[in-house]
């Protein structure tokens, strides 16, 4: 690479579209060369509680996250290193013992719900997106994915986000807002905006990998 990667930040409410948006930019720059960062999988390791433990843990709150090691990690691919990824298992709440491999690309997409709310990893990104979604709209796609991703359960999914994952979105997630440079309303179906914003992606691309 001639210049170190451009990172990219999406950030927004569980069920905003993140993952669809991050999908399309993967697409769009798929010749650039992309690489996908997802802060879900820097949830703290857990495997000293009891599963039942574990599921009564608060996973909305910055301190679920091991951001220091999500820092580390993308100031490492930022200066052109290789780092280890880690593995979450959703299903038991805990960090698996096997590592992914990854290798920088020009262009790094890190994703995630509170991806903005700290500003050691905001630093870190050159262009940050917020998808703002509708909360009734949020609910429900988080439900159809836990239920048929994560074997949870219709009851314990309205159950943790009516204490954690909703007070949680108005806490951290909502304020993190006016940090975005571009906010995109609908997630991954407003056409027009994801549009512009790959648009604006590209030519932010071409103009950052010239020579200096």
């Amino acid at each position: 690479m001639s210049s170190r990667p451009f990172v990219i930040g999406i950030c927004g409410g569980t069920g905003s579209g993140k993952t669809t948006i991050t999908n399309r930019l993967c697409h769009a720059l798929s010749t650039i060369g992309v690489l996908v960062l997802q802060q879900d999988h820097y949830y703290r390791d857990l495997q000293n509680l009891t599963f039942e433990e574990r599921s009564r843990q608060n996973f909305d709150h910055p301190n679920a996250i091991d951001t220091a090691l999500l820092v580390e990690h993308l100031q490492r691919l930022r200066e052109g290193h290789s780092i280890d990824r880690p593995v979450y298992d959703f299903t038991q709440h805990r960090r698996l013992p096997e590592t992914v491999h990854l290798e920088p690309r020009p262009a790094i997409l890190i994703e995630g719900i509170l991806i903005f709310e700290n500003e050691a990893l905001r630093n870190l990104m050159d262009l940050k997106v917020f998808v703002d979604t509708d909360a009734d709209l949020r609910l429900i796609r988080r439900i159809v994915r836990d239920v048929r991703d994560r074997e949870r359960t219709l009851e314990s999914v309205v159950e943790q986000y009516q204490k954690t994952v909703r007070p949680m979105h108005l806490e951290f997630v909502e304020p993190s807002k006016r940090y975005a440079d571009v906010i995109i309303p609908e997630g991954g179906h407003n056409d027009v905006g994801v549009d512009l914003v790959i648009q604006k992606v590209r030519s932010l691309i071409t103009k950052w990998d010239k020579p200096r």
